[in-house]
């Protein structure tokens, strides 16, 4: 996944094959990655806790696991 943080509104749309994730968190302590992980949850609606950041807690490439229901 791509993510954009600091957007003007968060979204979540595929492009070219890639999912692209748009946060209007800001880059600092943690925040864009828990608005990531609070977005795409709400549009698996899935809860929060079933997303765990696998790898790229610093990088706009991210790896997510999402448990089995």
């Amino acid at each position: 996944m791509r993510v954009t943080p600091g957007a003007s509104r968060d979204e979540v749309k595929l492009a070219d094959g890639i999912v692209q994730l748009r946060v209007t968190a800001p880059p600092a302590d943690g925040a864009a990655n828990d608005a990531v992980l609070r977005l795409l949850a709400a549009a698996l609606d899935r809860p929060r806790r079933d997303l765990t950041l696998v790898r790229g807690a610093n990088a706009r490439i991210k790896l997510i696991a999402i448990a089995a229901p």
